[in-house]
């Protein structure tokens, strides 16, 4: 089993950051909105304390947030004022937003064994996926189903435009991955049923590829480019079919919804 989980909380929340006078937000969001750091938008409590709790809940016993040089808050959250018990935080630096990809060279330089789940510091996921990936020996990623995303999270169908496809064989095999595939793909297709949320079980071959991997069109080394060209060199992938709702924080538009939908969870840390 995996112990350990990988957080990115490096990205500069370049939309979050933009105003939106129609979201309902309070003070308090407004300014951790403002200062882009979206895990610590305060929802009850900040963000990331839901995500790490859901991670201890699963089993994990140790977290590495990956932050840059500039967030000493979330550093001192989590040293000082809450600092868990149920589970070990610890830090990686990246020092510059240079892409997922680079996040995980610098979660991976943090963590002294092979495998580690590696998940967005935006999204809220279930549970059960991420018990289900640290259960993993080989390296694997949770394919949600397109419909529920929609139908049961925050996620409209036009957003999927900034997620990843995933094509999932017949026995759960990863078979290709199209990150942001924008209106260049016919989102509502059959061959579009299942999405990527940069959810992963990371072995060292996929380490590897983020290592090798080039910049991306986006000027940025990108975890999905990199898990697209190990799968080229034949990489085995799992892809562990999921219906169920993930929670996307990535506007201040998110902000209430997802507030709603966390009322009843009190995370332990």
């Amino acid at each position: 089993m995996i112990h350990t989980a990988a957080i990115m909380a490096r990205g500069l929340g370049t939309r979050m950051r933009r105003r939106d006078a129609a979201a309902r937000v309070d003070l308090a969001q407004a300014m951790a909105a403002e200062s882009g750091v979206k895990g610590m938008i305060p929802i009850g409590r900040p963000f990331l304390e839901y995500i790490i709790s859901a991670l201890a809940d699963a089993g994990l016993s140790h977290v590495v947030l990956v932050l840059g040089p500039e967030h000493d808050a979330v550093r001192e959250h989590f040293t000082v004022v809450a600092r868990p018990t149920r589970i070990r935080v610890s830090f990686a630096l990246q020092a510059e937003p240079r892409g997922t990809a680079n996040a995980v060279m610098a979660a991976a330089h943090a963590i002294d064994h092979d495998s580690f789940l590696v998940l967005n510091a935006d999204n809220y996921y279930p549970i059960d996926a991420l018990r289900m990936l640290a259960a993993e020996e080989r390296a694997a990623t949770i394919a949600f189903d397109r419909d529920v995303l929609v139908r049961d999270g925050n996620i409209d169908a036009t957003r999927l435009q900034a997620f990843a496809v995933l094509t999932v064989s017949a026995d759960g095999q990863l078979l290709g991955i199209v990150e942001k595939p924008g209106d260049t793909f016919d989102l509502a297709s059959p061959a579009a049923r299942w999405v990527g949320m940069n959810c992963w079980a990371v072995t060292a071959d996929l380490v590897d590829a983020c290592r090798r991997v080039e910049r991306s069109t986006r000027g940025e080394f990108e975890l999905p480019e990199a898990v697209a060209m190990a799968l080229r060199e034949g990489v085995y992938i799992r892809a562990i079919r999921m219906a169920a709702p993930v929670l996307d924080l990535s506007s201040r538009s998110d902000i209430a919804r997802v507030a709603e939908r966390l009322a009843t969870i009190s995370p332990v840390l």
